[in-house]
């Protein structure tokens, strides 16, 4: 039996590969469930210092798996599967090692979701990036919280509402990835990147990362204060 997530180290970093080429990677509750558990042990392991994410074949991610979806009769099912998904776009900003998205292609509602959830993203200048959902009569709900903190409202409320996708220089002029690449070159320039983030001090990593999520959502003053207080928490640090 395949497996539906890939795991590879290089050194360092750990390579997660999204294996349902098939379904264009659309996330299932199993599949959903391995990444979820799969960022956790990352997270856990002294050996690794960053995590790249990327899908097999030609999609990235194709978002939920409709028609796991459709079966969902049962209320409490269908709450479960949601609380799984929001716990999926959730851990990227918990989980203390830096989050590398290689979108090697089309990435779609919630798999447009995971490909801009990542602290850095590498996109191949083929790829494409949308939220169809309205066109199929539906919200893209839990992937908008991301979208309207990553990229102006007016821009956030275009791709959600006109349901149309962008190519990978519009997505970097959004903000929504950081480097685009050939296709072929994609792998290569995420695991540099994650490479560089790797060789960071562990501590000072986790810190940055955590203060910067953290401030991302408060006014000034509170925010000022968490900077001070991760200044404290970095100068005990040192004395250890």
């Amino acid at each position: 039996m395949t497996d539906i997530l890939l795991q590879e180290d290089r050194g360092a970093i750990r390579i997660l590969t999204l294996n349902r080429p098939e379904k264009r990677n659309a996330l299932n509750t199993e599949l959903t469930e391995k990444l979820l558990n799969a960022f956790r042990s990352a997270d856990k392991d002294e050996a690794v210092g960053a995590v790249v994410l990327t899908g097999a074949g030609p999609g990235f991610c194709a978002g939920a798996d409709l028609v796991e979806f459709k079966g969902l009769q049962d209320p409490q099912a269908a709450e479960k599967r949601a609380e799984l998904t929001m716990n999926l776009h959730l851990i990227f900003s918990k989980v203390s090692k830096p989050i590398v998205t290689a979108i090697n292609g089309a990435a779609m509602g919630g798999g447009a979701g995971l490909a801009i959830a990542g602290d850095l993203a590498v996109m191949a200048d083929t790829a494409s990036i949308g939220y169809p959902e309205t066109k199929h009569g539906i919200v893209a709900a839990i992937v908008l919280a991301n979208l309207v903190r990553q990229v102006g409202r007016k821009a956030a409320f275009e791709l959600v509402s006109l349901a149309e996708p962008i190519g990978a220089e519009r997505a970097l002029q959004l903000g929504m990835v950081n480097r685009v690449v050939k296709e072929k070159e994609l792998i290569d320039e995420a695991l540099k990147i994650a490479e560089r983030l790797a060789s960071v001090s562990r501590p000072a990593m986790a810190e940055t990362k955590r203060l910067f999520h953290e401030v991302a959502d408060l006014p000034l003053g509170p925010a000022l204060e968490r900077g001070r207080d991760a200044n404290r928490r970095m100068r005990e640090f040192g004395k250890k």
